[in-house]
């Protein structure tokens, strides 16, 4: 478990060196699975309709919900990798 997490924090680092911006999709997806790994499964209630960020944000985290923070890191490793190139 340790060594899962030093390779997620290293990941989340390397998110921020990027070479290219990925598009908004991939950019959810990050972050769903970075909440996934970090908080748990989304609660509270879905942001309005004005709201279209945080909509947007609370869809791709409720998608994954379930996902277990070891699987959801895994994940989000393998997604930054090949965003790497």
């Amino acid at each position: 478990m340790a060594d899962l997490k030093t390779k997620f924090d290293a990941a989340v680092a390397a998110s921020k060196t990027l070479p290219e911006r990925p598009d908004n999709a991939t950019l959810l997806k990050l972050y769903a699975l970075y909440k996934q790994a970090t908080v748990g499964d989304v609660e509270g209630k879905r942001p309005g309709f004005t709201d279209m960020v945080g909509r947007a944000k609370w869809d791709a985290w409720n998608e994954i919900k379930g996902t277990s923070a070891n699987d959801a890191m895994k994940q989000y490793i393998a997604l930054i990798e090949d965003l790497k190139g």
